[in-house]
């Protein structure tokens, strides 16, 4: 009888260290999930160059460099990210805005323009993404500067 009852006993620590083991074991090889970081993201776009026509010459080009902020979070679960929309949007409000007159020159209201860019590119994507967009650079080259 005493060989039976240490033979079930064995079984038993056996069996239930196994489970104890593999239980444990678990959970140090299963990957852990990294929490993206909350808050704002910081994007730099590439540089745009936007031809300016007038009289039906092309009289110069805008170069523009920009940057964005944007929710991080929702950077992460968008399929598309929103650079090439800036960008697109940028290039649109420049090229179709009949205010910019080098031959004219007067202020220009940057601010109001940039706030048109964001408001468009977050109806595009359909949520709230981009939260300021930023002049790093803003230049006009003349036709007659422009190397071919």
């Amino acid at each position: 009888m005493k060989i039976l009852v240490t033979g079930l006993w064995i079984c038993a620590v056996t069996i239930l260290s196994c489970y104890g083991a593999v239980t444990w074991g678990s959970g140090l090889f299963s990957k852990k999930e990294e929490p993206y970081l909350e808050g704002l993201q910081y994007q730099k776009l590439a540089p745009i160059n936007v031809p300016m026509v007038a009289d039906g010459k092309v009289q110069g080009y805008i170069v523009a460099v920009l940057v964005f902020t944007a929710d991080a979070r929702l950077m992460h679960t968008l399929p598309v990210p929103p650079n090439a929309f800036v960008i697109d949007e940028t290039f649109r409000q420049i090229y179709a805005d009949p205010q910019i007159d080098f031959k004219r020159l007067s202020r220009y209201n940057v601010t109001q323009r940039l706030a048109e860019v964001r408001k468009a590119v977050n109806e595009r994507l359909g949520a709230d993404v981009v939260k300021d967009v930023l002049v790093e650079e803003f230049n006009f080259v003349a036709k007659r500067e422009v190397r071919s």
